[in-house]
C-alpha cells in the first residue's frame, strides 16, 4: 500500500507544502479565542422516541511530562483529583451518580480496577459500581461511550467516565524464566529445592522486560508506524515540524487566554499546587530542524519534537439524561450524539483511524463536513495528522479504501485543533478522549457552532469518531 500511496499522491499534487498553508491559515484566525458569540441556527440532531444525552461538565488534571511533578504519586491519585475536581465543580451529591467508568492503558498491577479505587479515594459512595476499560489511546472514549449507552439503554441516569495515564512509573516484569524460578520457589518445601532452583538461575534470567509502545501482532513501535505512514503519503519534515509549531503555538495561545478552564488546579502531596499543563514550549523552526529522527534512523522524518510526549495525567466527565440534569439544576454543555468506532489493517494504517470514522459518524449523523464547526483529532504525531488530512483529501484514496465516489475532504484548518492538540497540551494515553470532547463543547460554547466531531486513532489500527451538538445558550 504505501507504494501506491507514495506515487498517487506526489502524482497528484501540484500545491504547495501543506504545512505552510494549514498554518498560516489556522495561526491567523484569532477569532476564536475572542468573546462568545451566538450560537449558530441548524437542524437538531434530536430524534423522537431517542433520549437526550448531555454533557454536563468535563475536568482535568494538569496533563505533565512524565518524571516531573508527579512522579511520586500512583495512578489512582491522578484519577482520584480528576474525580474531586469533577465533584467541586459541579456540587454533584457523592451519591448521585449510578456508575462510574475510567479508561486506562497500561494498568498498574495493584489497581487493576482503578474505577473503583479512584471513586472509593475521592469519596464516591461504596454502592456505587465501577469498572475500568480499555482500548489503547481511545480508551476514555470508551468509557464515555458506554456511558452514552447505559443511559439510552434506561439502566443509568447519571455517569460518571474519565481515563487516566501514569507514564512516570511503568510496570517493568522479570524475564519469563525469573518468573517461573520465584514462583517454583515460592512453592519449594525443602532446604535443598530452594537451593537448587536458586542454582538455576543465570545471569540472563535477570534481564528485565521493559514495556514498549508497540504492536503485539507486528512487533513494530508506533513511532516507527509514524514514519512509515508520513513517507507513504508525502508528509515531509518540513511539514511536520511546522505544524508541530502550530500546535504549540494555539496551545500557548489558549492557555494564556484562559481558554483551557477544564484544567483544575491539583495539591500534589508534598510538592506545590500545579495549575497548568507543562509540555507546551514554543520553538522555532530553526530549533526543530535541529533534532534528529527519533525511529527511523537517520533519514526519518519523525522525531521528539513532532510526536507527542510521555505523559502523566486524568481527566472525568459527568455524562446524564438531559432530563435528569435539568431536574438536578445543570445547564448542560452539549448533546452526546452519533459516535463510531472503526478498525482496519494495524500494519500499514495503524494510524488512519480518523480518516475512516469521520465519514461514518457523519453519515449516521446525516451531516457533511461543511456542517461541522469545530474539529478536534488526536495528535499521535504530525505525521499522523498530515496523512489523515491527506487521505481525507484524496479521492483515489476515498474510492480505493473507503468505497466513496470521492473524498472524505479535509477539515479547514480554521475550524481544526485551535487549541492546540495531544502534540503540545501532552497525550495521557487513556485520558486524552474526555479532553477532546469537553474541548469541543467548550470551543461550541465560544465559537457560536452548533456542530463538533471528535476523531481519534490508537493501537491496534483502531479508532474512534463522535458528533456533538452544542447546548442551546
Amino acid at each position: 500500500m504505501a507504494a501506491m500511496l507514495l506515487s498517487t499522491m506526489r502524482s497528484g499534487s501540484g500545491s504547495p507544502s501543506w504545512a505552510v498553508r494549514l498554518a498560516a491559515r489556522s495561526l491567523s484566525t484569532t477569532s476564536p479565542l475572542q468573546a462568545q458569540v451566538q450560537t449558530k441556527s441548524k437542524k437538531t440532531l434530536a430524534r423522537p422516541g431517542v433520549k437526550n444525552i448531555v454533557l454536563v461538565e468535563g475536568v482535568r488534571t494538569p496533563f505533565l511530562l512524565s518524571g516531573t511533578t508527579y512522579a511520586e504519586l500512583m495512578p489512582h491519585d491522578l484519577a482520584r483529583a480528576a474525580l474531586q475536581g469533577l465533584l467541586h465543580k459541579t456540587g454533584l451529591p457523592k451519591d448521585a451518580v449510578d456508575y462510574i467508568i475510567y479508561g486506562t492503558v497500561i494498568q498498574e498491577v495493584k489497581t487493576s480496577n482503578i474505577a473503583r479505587e479512584a471513586a472509593l479515594g475521592a469519596g464516591f459512595s461504596d454502592r456505587i459500581p465501577a469498572h475500568t476499560v480499555t482500548m489503547a489511546c481511545i480508551s476514555s472514549n470508551v468509557a464515555m461511550t458506554s456511558a452514552v449507552g447505559m443511559i439510552a439503554a434506561g439502566q443509568c441516569d447519571s455517569v460518571v467516565a474519565g481515563g487516566v495515564e501514569f507514564m512516570s512509573d511503568v510496570p517493568i516484569r522479570h524475564s519469563r524464566k525469573m518468573r517461573k524460578t520465584m514462583l517454583s520457589l515460592s512453592k519449594a518445601k525443602t532446604i535443598g529445592q530452594r537451593l537448587g532452583l536458586i542454582g538455576s538461575i543465570r545471569m540472563a534470567h535477570l534481564s528485565p522486560e521493559l514495556p514498549a509502545v508497540a504492536e503485539f501482532s507486528t512487533a513494530e513501535t508506533m513511532g516507527h508506524s509514524a514514519d512509515r505512514l508520513a513517507a507513504a503519503f508525502g508528509v515531509t519534515r518540513l511539514e511536520q515540524d511546522e505544524f508541530s509549531v502550530r500546535s504549540h503555538t494555539l496551545a500557548k495561545q489558549a492557555q494564556d487566554a484562559g481558554l483551557l478552564e477544564d484544567v483544575i488546579s491539583f495539591k500534589v502531596p508534598g510538592r506545590d499546587i500545579v495549575s497548568k499543563d507543562n509540555g507546551i514550549r514554543v520553538s522555532s523552526m530553526e530549533q526543530m530542524g535541529k533534532l534528529k529522527a527519533a525511529f527511523i534512523k537517520p533519514h526519518g522524518t519523525v522525531t521528539a519534537a513532532n510526536s507527542s510526549f510521555l505523559t502523566d495525567g486524568a481527566s472525568a466527565v459527568l455524562v446524564m439524561s438531559e432530563e435528569k440534569a435539568l431536574a438536578m439544576g445543570y445547564k448542560p454543555k452539549a448533546y452526546l450524539r452519533d459516535f463510531v468506532y472503526v478498525s482496519q489493517d494495524p500494519k500499514d494504517q495503524l494510524l488512519l483511524g480518523p480518516t475512516y470514522g469521520t465519514p461514518k459518524v457523519l453519515e449516521r449523523a446525516g451531516l457533511s463536513m461543511s456542517d461541522i464547526d469545530v474539529f478536534e483529532f488526536h495528535e499521535a504525531f504530525a505525521g499522523q495528522i498530515m496523512a489523515n488530512l491527506k487521505a481525507m483529501d484524496s479521492d483515489w484514496f476515498g474510492q480505493t479504501y473507503l468505497g466513496r465516489k470521492s473524498k472524505v475532504g479535509a477539515p479547514p484548518m480554521e475550524k481544526f485543533n485551535l487549541w492546540g492538540g495531544s502534540l503540545s497540551l501532552g497525550h495521557p494515553f487513556g485520558a486524552t478522549g474526555c479532553r477532546l470532547v469537553t474541548t469541543v463543547a467548550h470551543r461550541l460554547q465560544r465559537e457560536g457552532g452548533q456542530y463538533g466531531l471528535v476523531a481519534a486513532c490508537a493501537a491496534g489500527g483502531q479508532g474512534h469518531a463522535m458528533v456533538i451538538e452544542a447546548y442551546p445558550q
